[in-house]
This record gives C-alpha cells, structure tokens and sequence, in this order.
C-alpha cells in the first residue's frame, strides 16, 4: 500500500502556492469544458476504486459484475476487502484511532435508484459499509451516528469487536510521545476507499468507508458519510466518489458538484478538474492539501483529479485490473 505520509510527494524543491497557480489553471479548466463528446458504446461492467489498495478491492466487486450481478452487491463487497484488511490503517480493522486511541468509522452507500444509508463516528464493527446499506434498506432514514448506529448494528446482528490493533495501537502511543499539539488536518494522516461501479445492466452503484483522519478529535466526521460530499451516484449521468481531506470536499460538496457538471456535458475528467478547482479557490495558499477526485458517466468513461501528484485509482474491466495515475492541479 502506497505509504500515506507520501501522500504529498515532498522533494527539494520548492511548490509554488496554489494562490499562484489558480487564474491559469481556471482558464485551462475553461477551455476543456468547452469541448463536447460523442456518446458511445456503454463500457460494462466496470469498477473503479481509490488508492492501491483498490486492486484488491476491485477483484471482489469484479467477481460479482463478472456473473451479471448488481453493481450495489459489487460495491459493498468490494470495500469490504479493505474494510477487513489490517495492513489498510486508513478504513475499518486496523484504522488508525483517533487522539483518544478509539477507532471510529464513517461509510456511505447509494444505488442507481437514488436510495443512499450512511453510519458516522461507528465504534466496534468491522464493516460500516455493511451497516450503511442496512440503514438504506431498512430504516426511513439515511444516516445513523455514534451509539444509535452501534446499536442498530448489533440488533441487525453484528458482532462487536475490538478495532485497534497492536501495530495501530504502537502509531498513536509513538504519536503521542512525539505531539503535544492537536493534529493538523493534512493529507498525511488520512485516507479512504471510495468504489463505483456500473453493471451488465448498465446501473450505477458507490461506496465510500473510512476510519477518518489519524489521531483526530474524538467525534470528528469527515466527508465520507455525506452524501454528496464523498460519494453521489445519479444513474442517468454518472457517479463520483472522493477521497483526501474531508473538510474541503465536505464546503464544497464535491462528489455531487462533479454529476452535475457531467449532466451539464462535461466528461468525468473535466468534472473532476473543475471540482478540484473550486477546492482550490478555497484554500488559497495551503501547500498541505489533498484532495482526490474519481468519477465516472453512466457509458463508462472515467475521469479523475487531484489537487497535488500521488493520487491513485483502480479500474477492473473485462481487459483485467489496472493502478492507474491521476492529473492534478498542481503538476509534480
């Protein structure tokens, strides 16, 4: 797994502000929207996903599209990979815990019919995905929190178990030694998986879990639970998911500003550029912020952006699984 304090590529030399970089790269924005494309031949099944540790997660999701079944069975099953996986200290079993040393997780969910379910600040459960579609099929409503999502976990049957485990237990206590402030939120810290995919039916499906920024304050939630923030699907257009430092993509709205951008004609790339810029125009000057875009239109072309180099994204098509690079704003 890409190491998250490499997150930012830092080198030797110098990183312009972004302050400095917005007016050309707004006007380059422009023009590439003012493009237009042909609509083609709907690419399915197909599944995209954050990070490398997306690969893994992609062979699950692929082997439920692969057999024709639903995207949204795809996207659960497919995060829940990294959800399980300790070695991934940025989403479920062995997440780095919060300044407290709890654990706490944040998942969403949303299918081609627009229902979405989302649990925030989720103690003891290994998969709030899981708890996050549950929420979306069974209750009215769309997001659960904190004790009520831990009781409405256990009574749909799962099972309660420690989270931290002995290496993310040895990062905070190692944190601890070494900070006597409160952690800054950066893009060294955090991290997530976010998934969208489209079926052999050609319905659309997301996902998105986290265990948030590292060493926190005990209650923060970020992006990932918020529909629209972190994740949007809307199955005449397309589907976006977002990963990065969720106060920025939560001020500006992001997963759900990138469908919009493509019902207005712009392809994912373009959507994902233009949400990026307005990350940007927020944050003048910050050479700590990381955002990540990923997005994809109902026919199955992809697009992704991010504010600096490093980002990464999976893609399992019918050709296979492939780590692929993103744009970014600022260039490396």
């Amino acid at each position: 797994m890409q190491d998250r304090r490499k997150f930012i590529k830092t080198t030797a030399l110098a990183v312009p502000a972004l302050g400095s970089l917005i007016g050309a790269r707004e006007a380059q924005s422009r023009d590439d929207a003012t493009s237009t494309r042909q609509p083609g031949n709907v690419r399915k099944p197909l599944v995209v996903s954050t990070w490398n540790h997306g690969l893994a997660a992609n062979v699950a999701a692929w082997r439920v599209l692969e057999r024709g079944g639903r995207a949204l069975d795809a996207v659960e099953i497919g995060v829940k990979v990294s959800e399980a996986d300790p070695k991934v200290q940025s989403v479920g079993y062995g997440g780095l815990p919060d300044r407290d040393g709890r654990v706490t997780l944040d998942a969403s969910i949303m299918d081609a019919s627009g229902r979405c379910g989302s649990v925030a600040f989720l103690q003891e459960i290994k998969h709030p995905i899981s708890v996050a579609r549950r929420v979306m099929e069974e209750t009215p409503h769309v997001m659960l929190v904190g004790e009520g999502a831990l009781q409405f976990a256990l009574q749909s049957g799962f099972e309660r178990q420690d989270l931290l485990t002995p290496e993310a237990r040895a990062a905070w206590e190692k944190w601890l030694e070494e900070s006597d402030a409160m952690p800054k939120v950066d893009a060294q810290r955090h991290d997530t998986i976010g998934m969208v995919a489209i079926d052999a039916q050609g319905d659309l499906s997301g996902s998105c879990t986290t265990s948030g920024l590292a060493y926190k304050m005990h209650g923060r939630v970020g992006d990932s639970p918020i529909i629209g923030a972190a994740l949007y699907v809307d199955n005449e257009v397309g589907a976006a998911c977002a990963t990065g430092v969720g106060e920025a993509v939560i001020r500006t709205v992001g997963s759900f500003l990138i469908v919009e951008l493509m019902r207005q004609g712009h392809t994912p790339e373009q959507a994902c550029r233009e949400a990026i810029a307005r990350v940007v125009r927020r944050h003048p000057g910050d050479d700590d912020l990381q955002v990540g875009y990923l997005a994809m239109s109902r026919d199955g072309e992809i697009g992704s952006c991010s504010v600096r180099p490093g980002f990464q994204y999976a893609v399992h098509d019918t050709s296979g699984n492939e780590l692929c690079d993103s744009s970014s704003w600022v260039e490396g």
